[in-house]
């Protein structure tokens, strides 16, 4: 996936309905490609280009890391 992708705009975290946000792989932060939920503090991976955006898909991301992702999606 890309920023540009219009995927983005429709795609929604399946707890709270909301935006996400593409992460690209950073390591160590984010290793992979994946979708983030601020709001709830959920990872979703995307694999092989694919969102995988089932509830039980996303893990929890703890404070500190959520802080470091913020500054990332934060413009």
């Amino acid at each position: 996936m890309n920023p540009d992708d219009p995927l983005l705009k429709i795609l929604a975290c399946p707890l709270d309905k909301g935006p996400l946000h593409l992460l690209a792989p950073a390591e160590p932060l984010v290793p992979e490609e994946a979708l983030y939920n601020p709001r709830l503090r959920r990872r979703y991976p995307v694999i092989d280009g694919i969102p995988q955006l089932l509830p039980s898909s996303g893990e929890q991301v703890p404070e500190d890391e959520h802080e470091q992702l913020l500054k990332r999606i934060s413009p």
